[in-house]
């Protein structure tokens, strides 16, 4: 029970970012173990954790008191002299109420936006504006007072109280004594203070700077700190706290402490009675979607579904709301027109009991806008999909009624909460729909939220080794043996060599008991990949804000995602899908060179050309479809409708992956396709009796049990969730329904254990058909158009030279050839080369774009491409050399473009390199010579002589090879394995007809060693990984101790070798399991 004898007011939580290390629920829980009635949390210069521990405390039974440690400037925040304004104070600010909760987060938002210098500052004109409903308390050894007493200036002292007396108002301004019994400075702070007290009548108050939860954290709390600055644990000077206890104390030590000041107790439960802060939670925060006049949100959102409706699908809405159509329309539509009508209205109805209307408004608005400037949308993510609303809207893409997909998966009315509608963008254009969400809704109302990067167990073995000074190896051998996705305590209990480990050595427990108390404690903030808040007000009436770490400084959250859905308030998400910009990229290609127009969002779904690429497993660059696991089912599949591929993006997960098999048998006719019972056809037939979807369970909720679908969808998630309670109600109701419907106990019996265990791993249907559908878009343009996808494809991924590589493997494969950059036909990125052919316009080759080069910088590329466009292609090095200003043409970026092959219609590769320290000088005297006022070399007389270039033998092939692998990060003008074609034709098969083997396949594959990594086992055994090519794929080989052992001279780079071994599929990707190598000599290939 509650003891309400003392409250602690100074707390700080892994907030204080690498400061602090106790988490929320640490703080909360030990504060409900020592009887607290309040706790108030106080993180320096941030709330990052304020509705985390809001909503924990009062769910504990504890008060939450909502502040702050806050930094105050030695002058303004526009003073930014570092001899003097590197300092600053501190000062405890605590919320009494709303208005104090809303002025706390202006302040907040205010100094990191306007006054961060160092640390985010406000000034006392600041605190001054801002300090109604606030309580301060002095500070630390850090604050404004403390420090003009320790500097022996005691009129300064006085002269602070009085002031900050004035900012607060009487009564909401305390002198804070701190509980650090081995800190002098503190116990004659105290004394001071005290005197001061009486002086000017300012009450004062106890307080202990918590920092972590109990006394055994300390050694903990130092690595932490040593973590903060970079430096050992046992480094001379570092920033410690070391000197004294920082962790939360009991009542009755604090009551000890302060004997002699008992109302230093007694008004740490008068600032808690003080405090009476409410902050709404669950509750529905809308912004207002801009209306016309004399319309509300509703018909309004009415208005737009039935103009959707003709747009849609031609159908014609008289005045009073009658459906009508073409005889021919009709029959093609998904559903009568009753039902479209009936579906409508239904999903309008639950959209206006919800209060959502404003929301579907504003999404369809951003996406509209979107589609208006051509950029690619996502035809739909996650149970959005699931709405017709959102089809007519335009917002998605897909006929949920075509599709079978159901509203209640995206809303269900017997629980109101904030629908979730997830947006995908092409990546390169995200920002563009940030800026206009922005200027629509106001830049005071919209920011993207911050996220926290917290310690995980591998990486907190690191940083805690690395601070208490153990050697890197014997950290990273223990952070090997910890299982991915496990935490500390998991891995110690099931990996028995971690445990042995821990338990034989001093120096493995010291360091795993350090890094158990750090793991999951918040190491760094920044900003969400997607997510954004569009609030009905400005910002900081609902969430403190801060600028980004990243370069451009926009403004974020400090409130997470989770926090912000607490508050009831619009979070979106925003992605950027990499797919979606090279669907933009092709079709914009296409359209520029072919003049064609390819409506992406209205492609027939039938198409034979289509399914034939699926069916070949030819889906390298087709979204969902292209590892090796997959494309092996898709030519086991063999897909002929788009139901296949639904089921495909659905099932290639783990867990269900294991129906793939069955699915596949079944579609084929190898196996029966079987129901438990007859009513289950309906709903299972499309899927061959195979269960993958969760609106199947959902779908058999309704017919078999007599579930609304809104109740269907509660099982839904009941199973999902796994809570026993929730279980066992769910499962009653469900068998008690199948009986009241006539099935057997039996029967009910067996259908509730069948639909139990496959709920968690069930898929959601309408996100599945979003995706499939992206796939199929991909999948079509790779068939029809093979360059312009390609092109489009490199680059997306023109930074990922291994990705590259296998993109060029899959075009020579393909026939289609790859051409090295040039200057003088290269563009920034790669480009597609045409060619007619009886009036045809033909794609002929793809070619690398100069930006491709390594250390050839974009102003250069640029230039290069300027010049060259505004004037003629550049006809010799003198020529180019003279055109190329030299402050654009240094020695790395000459000697790279010369390597890479960039120039070879210039002159040899070899011998430009010979000169190029004669070409730069020639370049030089050129600008000396333009600078004086001399005529171009070619445009009249120069005073200076050609430029002369010494022979040189030309580069063999091998050394054209290695630079262009150096410089474009793969071989274009050959391949190190064509003089070995036909020596490996004969003895192993191509790397990217691997994927048709599954695991266990024995097989012998060639290819040239691109990359080795080396490791060392658990026994202490080398072992390597190598990385496999040939002209058409990679492989990852694994090559054990034994293996290694005996064929280990095998294994350099650019060895070029034979392996057998057998395969081997881990996380759905094919491995080789190395049991025998050779290497291949010229002499021995023929």
């Amino acid at each position: 029970m509650p003891q309400n004898n003392f409250v602690h007011l100074h707390t700080h939580s892994h907030y204080s970012l690498l400061d602090g290390l106790a988490k929320i629920d640490a703080l909360i829980k030990r504060a409900k173990e020592l009887g607290m009635s309040a706790l108030a949390i106080t993180d320096h210069g941030v709330l990052y954790g304020a509705i985390e521990f809001y909503k924990k405390a009062r769910q504990a039974g504890i008060k939450p008191i909502i502040g702050v440690e806050m930094y105050v400037a030695a002058r303004t925040i526009q003073d930014r002299d570092p001899k003097i304004d590197a300092k600053r104070y501190h000062i405890i600010l605590l919320a009494k109420n709303d208005v104090g909760y809303k002025n706390l987060m202006r302040l907040v938002s205010k100094a990191h936006i306007d006054g961060f210098y160092y640390k985010p500052r406000v000034d006392k004109n600041i605190l001054r504006e801002f300090s109604e409903g606030l309580i301060a308390l002095s500070g630390c050894l850090g604050g404004e007072i403390p420090r003009a007493i320790q500097a022996g200036n005691l009129k300064q002292a006085e002269n602070l109280i009085v002031e900050y007396k004035e900012i607060f108002g009487e009564g909401n301004f305390f002198l804070e004594l701190g509980a650090h019994p081995n800190i002098e400075e503190q116990l004659k702070l105290n004394n001071a203070l005290r005197e001061l007290a009486r002086k000017f009548n300012v009450p004062v108050v106890g307080t202990q700077d918590i920092h972590y939860i109990n006394k055994d954290d300390k050694e903990a709390h130092e690595v932490l700190l040593s973590v903060q600055t970079a430096s050992r644990f046992d480094d001379e000077g570092r920033l410690s706290m070391q000197q004294d206890d920082f962790s939360m104390k009991s009542p009755d030590e604090m009551i000890e402490f302060f004997k002699d000041t008992p109302e230093a107790i007694e008004n740490t439960l008068k600032i808690a009675d003080m405090v009476n802060l409410e902050i709404p939670l669950y509750k529905i925060q809308l912004p207002e979607f801009p209306l016309p006049e004399n319309i509300d949100a509703n018909n309004f959102l009415r208005n737009l579904c039935y103009e959707g409706l003709t747009k849609r699908y031609e159908i014609k809405v008289s005045s009073t709301g009658a459906l009508t159509a073409d005889t021919e329309k009709i029959t093609q539509l998904p559903a009568s027109l009753e039902e479209l009508k009936k579906r409508l209205e239904y999903e309008l109805s639950v959209i206006e009991k919800t209060g959502f209307a404003s929301y579907s408004l504003i999404v369809q608005d951003i996406v509209n806008w979107a589609k208006s400037q051509n950029i690619v949308v996502g035809p739909g993510r996650g149970s959005a999909a699931g709405s017709l609303v959102s089809f007519l809207l335009n917002i998605t893409n897909i006929d949920p009624l075509k599709f079978g997909l159901m509203f209640e998966r995206f809303l269900n009315p017997d629980r109101i909460s904030m629908p979730d509608i997830d947006l995908d963008f092409a990546d390169t254009r995200r920002d563009e729909v940030l800026v206009y969400t922005a200027e629509r809704y106001g830049r005071d109302k919209v920011a993207q939220i911050i996220t926290f990067g917290t310690m995980a167990a591998r990486g907190v073995i690191r940083d805690a080794g690395r601070s208490l000074g153990y050697p890197y190896a014997t950290c990273d051998r223990l952070a090997k043996m910890i299982p991915f996705g496990m935490s500390l305590e998991e891995a110690l209990a099931n990996s028995k060599e971690l445990s042995e480990d821990y338990e034989s050595n001093s120096d493995t427990q010291r360091l795993l008991d350090s890094a158990k108390k750090l793991e999951g404690v918040a190491r760094h903030a920044s900003t969400h990949a997607c997510g954004v808040v569009i609030t009905p007000d400005p910002l900081p009436n609902h969430i403190p804000l801060q600028r980004s770490s990243q370069d451009d400084g926009s403004i974020i959250t400090q409130y997470e995602m989770h926090a912000i859905e607490d508050l009831g308030l619009l979070k979106m998400d925003f992605l950027g899908l990499s797919n979606l910009s090279i669907i933009e990229d092709t079709v914009n290609r296409i359209r520029n060179a072919r003049g064609e127009t390819i409506d992406i969002e209205n492609l027939p779904l039938d198409d034979p050309k289509v399914f034939e690429l699926l069916a070949r497993g030819d889906t390298t660059g087709v979204f969902q479809l292209e590892s090796g696991g997959m494309k092996r089912y898709l030519k086991e599949l063999k897909p002929s409708i788009f139901e296949d591929i639904i089921a495909m993006v659905s099932l290639y997960r783990p867990g269900p992956m294991e129906l793939i098999p069955e699915y596949i048998a079944r579609k084929h006719g190898r196996k029966p396709v079987t129901y438990m019972h007859e009513k289950l056809v309906p709903i299972l037939e499309k899927t061959y009796g195979v269960a993958i979807y969760q609106e199947q369970v959902m779908e058999i909720a309704r017919s078999l049990a007599g579930f609304t679908l809104s109740e269907a969808d509660t099982l839904r998630k009941a199973v999902g969730k796994k809570i026993k309670s929730l279980l066992d109600e769910q499962r009653e109701k469900l068998i008690n329904g199948m009986l009241r419907q006539g099935l057997p106990g039996h029967t009910a019996q067996a259908i509730w254990e069948w639909i139990e265990p496959f709920a968690r791993y069930g898929f959601n249907r309408s996100h599945a058909t979003g995706y499939a559908q992206i796939a199929y878009q991909t999948a079509y343009l790779k068939a029809y158009f093979p360059h312009e996808f390609m092109a489009a494809l490199f680059t997306a991924e023109e930074k990922n030279m291994e990705r590259i590589a296998v993109l060029v493997g899959e075009c020579r494969l393909k026939g289609i050839k790859i051409l090295p950059p040039n200057i003088n036909i290269s563009g920034t990125t790669f480009t597609v080369e045409y060619g007619d052919l009886d009036g045809s316009i033909l794609a002929l080759a793809i070619r690398f774009g100069l930006s491709a080069i390594k250390n050839v910088g974009e102003n250069v590329v640029e230039y290069i491409i300027q010049e060259r466009d505004k004037s003629r292609p550049f006809t010799s090095i003198e020529n180019f050399t003279e055109r190329l200003s030299s402050r654009y043409l240094n020695k790395k970026s000459l000697e790279s473009m010369i390597r890479s092959g960039a120039l070879d219609n210039l002159d040899e590769r070899a011998k430009l390199l010979a000169n190029t320290e004669e070409i730069l000088a020639w370049s030089h005297n050129i600008e000396t010579n333009k600078k004086f006022g001399q005529e171009s070399l070619f445009a009249g007389t120069s005073l200076l002589p050609a430029l002369k270039l010494k022979d040189s033998a030309p580069a063999t092939k091998d050394i054209r090879l290695r630079w262009e692998k150096e410089l474009l990060g793969l071989w274009i003008s050959d391949h190190p394995l064509s003089d070995y074609s036909k020596a490996l034709a004969k003895i192993s098969l191509p790397i990217k007809n691997i994927a048709s083997f599954g695991t266990g396949k024995r097989i012998k594959v060639g290819g040239i060693i691109s990359k080795i990594q080396k490791i060392v086992t658990k026994k202490g055994d080398p072992m390597i990984f190598v990385n496999l090519e040939d002209e058409t794929h990679n492989i990852e080989v694994v090559v054990f101790p034994s293996t290694l052992e005996q064929y280990g001279v095998v294994f350099h780079e650019n060895a070029i070798v034979a392996i057998e071994g057998k395969l081997n599929e881990r996380d759905g990707e094919l491995k080789l399991i190395c049991d025998r190598a050779e290497e291949l000599l010229p002499e021995n290939t023929t």
